[in-house]
């Protein structure tokens, strides 16, 4: 098995979800950034903390890394949801290792 190797913000995003701290886990995004999740885009600081909450720290989510290039992280997910494990794919845009733009998806 290869190592994948990633950028301090995308291994700190995958760190601090898989032990579902929400506040630590909030500090990774830089001011002003969103996330788009199914569709839906979150955008102000009460929408991120709901995103985080709900979608991450909730149904307590582990990542798997399985590959990362030019800024997409593919990844097998697991936790307390239906169906799981799941594999999405997360698109970061990063800035001074803060997290500026993430989209996800099934991949």
């Amino acid at each position: 098995m290869s190592v994948i190797t990633l950028p301090k913000a995308v291994e700190e995003f995958v760190t601090t979800t898989n032990t579902h701290d929400g506040e630590a886990l909030f500090g990774l995004f830089a001011p002003g950034a969103t996330v788009v999740d199914d569709g839906t885009a979150f955008t102000t600081e009460a929408e991120l903390r709901e995103w985080i909450q709900v979608h991450q720290v909730g149904p307590k989510i582990v990542i798997t890394p399985t590959a990362f290039e030019g800024g997409r992280l593919e990844a097998s997910v697991d936790g307390e949801f239906p169906g799981g494990p799941l594999n999405f794919a997360f698109t970061f845009a990063t800035s001074d290792d803060r997290i500026t733009h993430l989209s996800t998806a099934l991949a």
